[in-house]
Protein backbone atom coordinates (compact mmCIF):
# COMPACT_ATOMS: atom_id res chain seq x y z
CA UNK A 1 0.00 0.00 0.00
CA UNK A 2 1.17 3.33 -0.69
CA UNK A 3 1.54 5.81 1.77
CA UNK A 4 1.36 9.69 1.33
CA UNK A 5 1.82 12.31 4.08
CA UNK A 6 -0.40 15.64 3.17
CA UNK A 7 2.89 17.67 3.58
CA UNK A 8 4.41 16.00 0.79
CA UNK A 9 2.12 16.90 -2.21
CA UNK A 10 1.25 20.59 -2.87
CA UNK A 11 -2.06 22.03 -2.63
CA UNK A 12 -3.05 21.09 -6.00
CA UNK A 13 -2.15 17.74 -6.11
CA UNK A 14 -3.52 16.65 -2.26
CA UNK A 15 -6.94 18.84 -3.33
CA UNK A 16 -6.71 16.37 -6.34
CA UNK A 17 -5.85 13.11 -4.51
CA UNK A 18 -8.43 14.20 -1.88
CA UNK A 19 -11.77 14.92 -4.24
CA UNK A 20 -10.94 11.75 -6.10
CA UNK A 21 -11.05 9.57 -3.23
CA UNK A 22 -13.60 11.30 -1.31
CA UNK A 23 -16.51 10.86 -3.28
CA UNK A 24 -19.39 11.02 -4.75
CA UNK A 25 -20.42 14.22 -2.57
CA UNK A 26 -23.54 15.59 -3.48
CA UNK A 27 -24.20 19.02 -4.74
CA UNK A 28 -25.42 22.51 -3.31
CA UNK A 29 -26.17 24.90 -5.25
CA UNK A 30 -26.24 28.46 -3.39
CA UNK A 31 -28.18 31.25 -4.03
CA UNK A 32 -26.89 34.21 -2.17
CA UNK A 33 -27.27 37.99 -2.36
CA UNK A 34 -24.66 40.33 -1.40
CA UNK A 35 -25.25 43.79 0.71
CA UNK A 36 -25.74 46.13 -2.67
CA UNK A 37 -28.52 43.25 -3.77
CA UNK A 38 -26.86 41.51 -6.26
CA UNK A 39 -27.73 37.77 -6.93
CA UNK A 40 -25.03 34.90 -7.02
CA UNK A 41 -25.75 31.22 -7.69
CA UNK A 42 -22.54 28.94 -7.27
CA UNK A 43 -22.29 25.16 -6.69
CA UNK A 44 -20.52 23.53 -3.92
CA UNK A 45 -19.56 19.64 -3.74
CA UNK A 46 -17.83 20.11 0.30
CA UNK A 47 -21.55 19.62 1.16
CA UNK A 48 -23.94 17.48 3.40
CA UNK A 49 -26.25 17.13 5.78
CA UNK A 50 -25.38 17.31 9.35
CA UNK A 51 -28.34 16.94 11.56
CA UNK A 52 -31.98 16.60 11.25
CA UNK A 53 -33.19 17.99 14.81
CA UNK A 54 -32.34 20.77 14.51
CA UNK A 55 -32.29 20.44 10.31
CA UNK A 56 -28.36 21.30 10.12
CA UNK A 57 -26.60 21.09 6.96
CA UNK A 58 -22.84 22.73 5.85
CA UNK A 59 -21.13 23.94 2.98
CA UNK A 60 -18.09 24.81 2.55
CA UNK A 61 -16.55 27.65 -0.36
CA UNK A 62 -12.91 26.39 -0.26
CA UNK A 63 -10.13 29.09 -0.70
CA UNK A 64 -9.36 28.81 -4.05
CA UNK A 65 -5.80 26.86 -4.24
CA UNK A 66 -4.36 29.04 -7.48
CA UNK A 67 -4.35 32.25 -6.10
CA UNK A 68 -5.65 31.63 -2.56
CA UNK A 69 -8.99 34.01 -3.25
CA UNK A 70 -12.33 33.29 -2.21
CA UNK A 71 -15.67 33.34 -3.61
CA UNK A 72 -18.52 35.76 -3.91
CA UNK A 73 -20.64 33.24 -1.80
CA UNK A 74 -18.46 33.30 1.29
CA UNK A 75 -18.30 37.18 1.04
CA UNK A 76 -22.25 37.21 0.94
CA UNK A 77 -23.10 34.84 3.77
CA UNK A 78 -21.02 37.07 5.84
CA UNK A 79 -22.95 39.94 4.82
CA UNK A 80 -26.28 38.74 4.93
CA UNK A 81 -26.67 35.47 6.88
CA UNK A 82 -29.26 33.64 4.50
CA UNK A 83 -28.97 31.31 1.47
CA UNK A 84 -30.95 28.81 -0.20
CA UNK A 85 -29.56 25.17 -1.20
CA UNK A 86 -30.88 23.72 -4.53
CA UNK A 87 -30.56 19.99 -5.20
CA UNK A 88 -29.20 18.97 -8.34
CA UNK A 89 -30.18 16.59 -10.47
CA UNK A 90 -29.08 15.19 -13.92
CA UNK A 91 -31.53 17.41 -15.34
CA UNK A 92 -29.79 20.26 -14.21
CA UNK A 93 -26.22 19.52 -14.03
CA UNK A 94 -24.72 21.12 -17.84
CA UNK A 95 -26.69 24.18 -16.36
CA UNK A 96 -25.02 23.91 -12.94
CA UNK A 97 -21.93 23.82 -14.45
CA UNK A 98 -22.22 26.70 -16.16
CA UNK A 99 -23.24 28.48 -12.71
CA UNK A 100 -19.96 27.37 -10.97
CA UNK A 101 -18.20 30.05 -13.99
CA UNK A 102 -16.02 32.72 -11.98
CA UNK A 103 -18.31 35.93 -13.72
CA UNK A 104 -17.79 39.41 -12.05
CA UNK A 105 -19.32 39.85 -9.02
CA UNK A 106 -22.49 41.83 -10.53
CA UNK A 107 -23.16 39.19 -13.12
CA UNK A 108 -26.17 37.20 -12.17
CA UNK A 109 -25.57 33.44 -12.58
CA UNK A 110 -29.24 33.02 -12.86
CA UNK A 111 -29.23 34.57 -16.30
CA UNK A 112 -26.29 33.14 -17.38
CA UNK A 113 -26.86 29.50 -16.54
CA UNK A 114 -30.83 29.36 -17.57
CA UNK A 115 -32.04 29.14 -14.24
CA UNK A 116 -35.54 30.76 -13.29
CA UNK A 117 -35.39 32.88 -10.03
CA UNK A 118 -38.63 32.50 -7.25
CA UNK A 119 -39.08 34.40 -4.56
CA UNK A 120 -38.33 32.39 -1.26
CA UNK A 121 -41.08 32.80 1.96
CA UNK A 122 -38.82 33.55 4.71
CA UNK A 123 -35.35 34.44 3.38
CA UNK A 124 -33.99 36.95 0.75
CA UNK A 125 -31.50 35.10 -1.68
CA UNK A 126 -34.01 33.47 -4.85
CA UNK A 127 -35.24 29.75 -4.81
CA UNK A 128 -34.54 27.99 -8.08
CA UNK A 129 -37.16 26.70 -9.40
CA UNK A 130 -36.07 23.64 -11.67
CA UNK A 131 -34.28 22.26 -8.50
CA UNK A 132 -36.26 18.77 -7.23
CA UNK A 133 -35.67 20.31 -3.88
CA UNK A 134 -35.06 24.17 -2.41
CA UNK A 135 -34.33 24.45 1.50
CA UNK A 136 -34.39 27.98 2.65
CA UNK A 137 -31.74 28.47 5.30
CA UNK A 138 -30.37 30.84 8.32
CA UNK A 139 -26.82 31.11 8.40
CA UNK A 140 -25.72 30.26 12.25
CA UNK A 141 -21.96 30.44 11.48
CA UNK A 142 -19.38 30.16 9.46
CA UNK A 143 -16.05 28.60 10.96
CA UNK A 144 -12.70 29.32 8.87
CA UNK A 145 -10.36 26.70 8.80
CA UNK A 146 -7.48 28.13 7.31
CA UNK A 147 -6.09 31.22 5.08
CA UNK A 148 -4.18 29.29 3.15
CA UNK A 149 -5.54 28.44 -0.33
CA UNK A 150 -7.30 25.14 -0.20
CA UNK A 151 -8.30 26.17 3.34
CA UNK A 152 -12.27 25.34 3.93
CA UNK A 153 -14.88 27.43 5.31
CA UNK A 154 -17.80 26.39 7.11
CA UNK A 155 -21.27 27.63 6.26
CA UNK A 156 -23.50 25.93 9.01
CA UNK A 157 -27.08 26.54 8.00
CA UNK A 158 -30.42 25.83 9.68
CA UNK A 159 -32.87 24.59 7.48
CA UNK A 160 -36.10 27.04 7.67
CA UNK A 161 -38.37 25.50 4.91
CA UNK A 162 -38.42 23.25 2.07
CA UNK A 163 -39.78 23.03 -1.08
CA UNK A 164 -40.07 20.31 -3.28
CA UNK A 165 -41.16 19.99 -6.82
CA UNK A 166 -44.52 17.69 -6.93
CA UNK A 167 -43.44 15.43 -9.99
CA UNK A 168 -40.66 14.05 -7.75
CA UNK A 169 -42.83 12.15 -5.29
CA UNK A 170 -44.28 8.96 -5.13
CA UNK A 171 -47.56 7.83 -4.31
CA UNK A 172 -47.48 7.90 -0.71
CA UNK A 173 -46.00 11.36 -0.99
CA UNK A 174 -42.39 10.71 0.03
CA UNK A 175 -39.37 11.67 -2.35
CA UNK A 176 -38.80 8.88 -4.53
CA UNK A 177 -35.17 8.47 -4.78
CA UNK A 178 -35.35 6.97 -8.58
CA UNK A 179 -37.09 9.94 -9.98
CA UNK A 180 -35.05 12.18 -8.31
CA UNK A 181 -31.94 10.99 -10.52
CA UNK A 182 -29.67 13.49 -8.21
CA UNK A 183 -25.65 13.68 -9.34
CA UNK A 184 -22.58 14.06 -7.53
CA UNK A 185 -19.17 15.49 -7.65
CA UNK A 186 -16.13 13.02 -8.29
CA UNK A 187 -13.05 14.12 -9.07
CA UNK A 188 -11.41 16.18 -11.90
CA UNK A 189 -14.09 16.53 -14.72
CA UNK A 190 -16.26 13.45 -13.25
CA UNK A 191 -19.37 13.33 -11.96
CA UNK A 192 -21.92 10.42 -10.86
CA UNK A 193 -25.57 10.11 -11.57
CA UNK A 194 -28.07 7.71 -9.21
CA UNK A 195 -31.16 6.38 -11.51
CA UNK A 196 -32.93 3.99 -11.18
CA UNK A 197 -29.54 1.34 -13.85
CA UNK A 198 -27.48 2.02 -10.82
CA UNK A 199 -29.18 2.38 -7.63
CA UNK A 200 -29.15 -0.57 -5.05
CA UNK A 201 -30.72 -1.39 -1.49
CA UNK A 202 -28.59 -2.84 1.31
CA UNK A 203 -30.99 -3.79 4.21
CA UNK A 204 -29.85 -1.96 7.44
CA UNK A 205 -29.18 -4.39 10.55
CA UNK A 206 -30.50 -1.56 12.98
CA UNK A 207 -33.78 -4.32 14.08
CA UNK A 208 -31.80 -7.24 14.09
CA UNK A 209 -28.38 -8.48 14.85
CA UNK A 210 -26.65 -10.49 11.98
CA UNK A 211 -24.49 -13.24 12.68
CA UNK A 212 -21.74 -11.79 11.56
CA UNK A 213 -18.53 -13.12 9.47
CA UNK A 214 -17.44 -14.80 12.65
CA UNK A 215 -20.64 -17.49 12.51
CA UNK A 216 -20.31 -18.44 8.93
CA UNK A 217 -19.83 -21.58 8.04
CA UNK A 218 -16.22 -22.47 7.06
CA UNK A 219 -17.77 -24.22 3.95
CA UNK A 220 -19.52 -21.06 3.32
CA UNK A 221 -16.51 -18.28 4.63
CA UNK A 222 -13.64 -19.62 2.72
CA UNK A 223 -15.58 -20.27 -0.89
CA UNK A 224 -13.55 -19.37 -4.05
CA UNK A 225 -17.26 -18.22 -5.37
CA UNK A 226 -17.89 -15.48 -2.25
CA UNK A 227 -17.31 -12.12 -2.51
CA UNK A 228 -17.06 -10.14 1.03
CA UNK A 229 -20.28 -8.63 -0.48
CA UNK A 230 -22.02 -11.60 -0.82
CA UNK A 231 -20.50 -13.03 2.29
CA UNK A 232 -21.69 -9.65 4.19
CA UNK A 233 -25.44 -10.42 3.30
CA UNK A 234 -25.21 -14.09 4.20
CA UNK A 235 -23.60 -13.12 7.80
CA UNK A 236 -26.80 -10.34 7.98
CA UNK A 237 -29.37 -13.14 9.00
CA UNK A 238 -30.35 -13.48 12.63
CA UNK A 239 -30.43 -17.20 13.05
CA UNK A 240 -28.05 -19.79 10.87
CA UNK A 241 -30.27 -22.85 9.73
CA UNK A 242 -29.04 -25.61 11.61
CA UNK A 243 -27.09 -28.80 9.98
CA UNK A 244 -24.64 -29.00 7.42
CA UNK A 245 -23.71 -26.90 4.55
CA UNK A 246 -22.69 -27.23 1.16
CA UNK A 247 -18.75 -26.34 0.13
CA UNK A 248 -19.70 -27.68 -3.72
CA UNK A 249 -18.89 -24.45 -5.82
CA UNK A 250 -21.73 -24.77 -8.00
CA UNK A 251 -24.39 -24.76 -5.13
CA UNK A 252 -22.19 -21.41 -4.58
CA UNK A 253 -22.82 -19.95 -7.63
CA UNK A 254 -26.52 -21.04 -7.39
CA UNK A 255 -26.56 -19.07 -4.01
CA UNK A 256 -24.77 -16.14 -5.31
CA UNK A 257 -27.73 -15.25 -7.95
CA UNK A 258 -30.09 -15.20 -5.51
CA UNK A 259 -28.14 -12.93 -3.35
CA UNK A 260 -28.08 -10.42 -6.41
CA UNK A 261 -31.52 -10.35 -6.11
CA UNK A 262 -31.41 -9.70 -2.45
CA UNK A 263 -32.99 -13.08 -1.92
CA UNK A 264 -30.75 -14.33 1.37
CA UNK A 265 -33.15 -16.56 2.75
CA UNK A 266 -33.41 -18.81 -0.77
CA UNK A 267 -29.75 -18.64 -0.61
CA UNK A 268 -29.23 -19.95 2.92
CA UNK A 269 -31.58 -22.79 1.56
CA UNK A 270 -29.07 -23.54 -1.00
CA UNK A 271 -25.72 -24.18 0.88
CA UNK A 272 -27.99 -25.78 3.58
CA UNK A 273 -27.73 -29.76 2.95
Amino acid sequence: MKTISPKELNNHELQTLLQTAIAPRPIALASTIDKEGNINLSPFSFFNLFSSNPPVLIFSPARRVRDNTTKHTLQNVLDLPEVVIGIVNYKIVQQISLASTEYDKEINEFVKSGLTMKDADLVQPKLIEECPVNLECKVLEVKHLGSEGGAGNLVICEIIKIHVREEYLNEQGNLDQQKLDLVARLGGNWYSRNNENNLFEVPKPLVTKGIGFDRLPDEVKYSKIFTGNDLGMLANVEVLNEGEFSADENNHRDAQKMLLNNQIKEAWNILSL
